[in-house]
């Protein structure tokens, strides 16, 4: 079983990582960079301005990871270290001089000039592969208590320690870390939230430019909201600041209010805002569970009852309808269910009601659930109709058991085994597998931000979806075959003479 679980878990992270890097890949090597602009108001508003708008481009492609990028200031100053008669002139001794700096530089690096001023700037492009191997040197961020190395800071304590933390309780905090509290609890979705080990796949562009993919993923939306809060100082107010996300931000750079709330000296008072609407991926779980719990509720005893009346009416017009709704593309499934609902007073979008009413995520549950009925009762039948051809069936039968004995104490309880195993990775299908469900009620959940990242072309959105789906999916796998084992101890995981 050890043994399975190691080599099942290395195997997993190998399909991940190739999974990841061939969409890193396509993405990066294959779409136009240009593309990225198309929604960026503040490109779009530089046609008039061509230096500003080239040292914008180029700013754009270094923090994307396609170039390394001096501008006219950073490569003043480079070379100046070499030659200190170096000036922001334009002049072909300063362009020999500049010439002999990039070139001390290494190979890739080009010195450019600005499109009207004719300043010179340096650029070098990034191969690919040098790309892969910086996004996952990076991926994996631990905190610890000597993260932060601040130069304007040297007295910055160092620690990890459980605390009764005056503004949220009990928790884990530390310092000379990035982040304040690094265990704590609270009651917003997943309950349980840590920061020693945190995920970093790159910041998003240009749809929620300036906030990394992982924040964009897991905190709130819409409009700010007020709560009460109770900051370091002892002091209680309403505040939209979310206290449980404070970081380290230098304390000689803090202004009047921030003081006030969190005392002179405090190190960590860089925070996010609270937001009325929950995350896209607690509005993604909550549909995908209701969508996964209704299929299995109706999909299982409708399986069941096909396979115990098999070859009556009943069979046949269960047999043909969910042939039926599998044959129907999903987009028309989607419409229909919109319609009708839409009779009954349900939305037939997100925003028309909002996400403090139920009905706006019975909807995409309900087209989730209708999605997967009919593959998982045609399933359930068939195998049912299966195991009623085996000996232990026909044993039972000999016995002189009922066939409804053997249905409920037999058939059933085997065929329990392999649905409960798919049990893992059915929720996290339909979690990150409902980007059309939710691009057509326009649900901010996750689904829907892979669909708009890829019209957006918001590349590092689109390789951080992709990866966490990925490692969703993957790991939902192994999850059900352990699961396996629990409900049929019979059922041995190891390889022949492994433990």
């Amino acid at each position: 079983m050890k043994r399975y679980i190691f080599n099942r878990v290395l195997r997993s992270l190998v399909s991940i990582f190739l999974v990841t890097t061939l969409i890193y890949a396509i993405i990066f090597a294959l779409v136009p960079r240009h593309k990225i602009f198309n929604q960026d108001s503040n490109y779009s508003k530089m046609a008039a301005k061509p230096d500003q708008k080239t040292d914008y481009e180029n700013t754009v492609y270094e923090n994307m990871g396609y170039i390394d990028y001096l501008n006219a200031k950073e490569l003043q100053k480079g070379a100046s270290e070499s030659d200190s008669s170096v000036t922001v002139e334009v002049t072909d001794a300063n362009k020999a001089i500049y010439e002999k700096y990039v070139k001390s530089l290494g190979n890739g690096w080009t010195l450019k000039q600005l499109p009207e001023s004719k300043t010179f700037y340096a650029t070098r492009e990034i191969p690919l592969y040098e790309r892969i191997f910086d996004f996952y040197s990076h991926l994996i961020q631990i905190d610890h208590p000597w993260k932060i190395k601040d130069k304007e800071n040297p007295d910055l304590e160092r620690y990890v320690r459980i605390e009764n933390d005056p503004s949220i309780g009990w928790s884990v905090v530390g310092s000379g870390t990035k982040h304040k509290y690094l265990l704590y609890f609270n009651g917003s979705f997943p309950y349980i939230h840590q920061n020693f080990v945190t995920l970093n796949l790159g910041n998003s562009y240009p749809t929620y430019q300036g906030y990394s993919v992982l924040q964009v993923i897991t905190q709130g939306q819409g409009k700010t909201e007020s709560k009460e809060v109770t900051f370091p100082t002892g002091v209680t107010k309403n505040s939209s600041i979310n206290i449980y996300s404070r970081t380290y931000k230098n304390p000689n750079s803090l202004d009047a209010q921030t003081i006030a709330n969190f005392g002179k000296g405090d190190a960590y008072t860089a925070t996010t805002n609270n937001y009325k609407d929950p995350s896209m991926l607690f509005s993604s779980s909550v549909v995908g569970l209701v969508g996964v719990i209704l299929s299995y509720l109706i999909g299982i005893p409708l399986g069941v009852y096909m396979a115990r009346f098999k070859d009556t009416w009943f069979d046949s017009l269960g047999t043909m309808g969910m042939t039926f709704m599998l044959a129907v593309p999903s987009i028309a499934t989607i419409y229909v269910i919109r319609f009708l609902t839409g009779l009954i007073g349900w939305p037939d979008a997100f925003p028309t009601l909002g996400a403090d009413d139920w009905r706006s995520y019975a909807g995409p549950a309900l087209v989730l659930a209708v999605l997967g009925i009919p593959g998982l009762a045609v399933w359930v039948r068939r195998y049912l109709i299966d195991q009623q051809l085996s000996d232990y069936v026909r044993f039972a039968r000999a016995k002189g058991l009922s066939e409804k004995e053997i249905s409920n104490n037999h058939i059933f309880k085997n065929s329990m085994v392999p649905i409960v195993a798919n049990i893992p990775g059915a929720i996290v299908g339909v979690i990150v597998g409902a980007t059309l469900t939710e691009k057509i009620y326009a649900f901010p959940g996750m689904g829907k931000t892979l669909i708009d990242g890829i019209q957006a072309s918001n590349n590092n959105m689109v390789v951080g979806l992709s990866f966490i789906f990925s490692a969703l999916g993957i790991l939902a796998v192994m999850l059900g075959d352990i699961l396996m084992t629990v409900l049929d101890p019979r059922i041995k995981l190891a390889t022949k003479g492994g433990k």
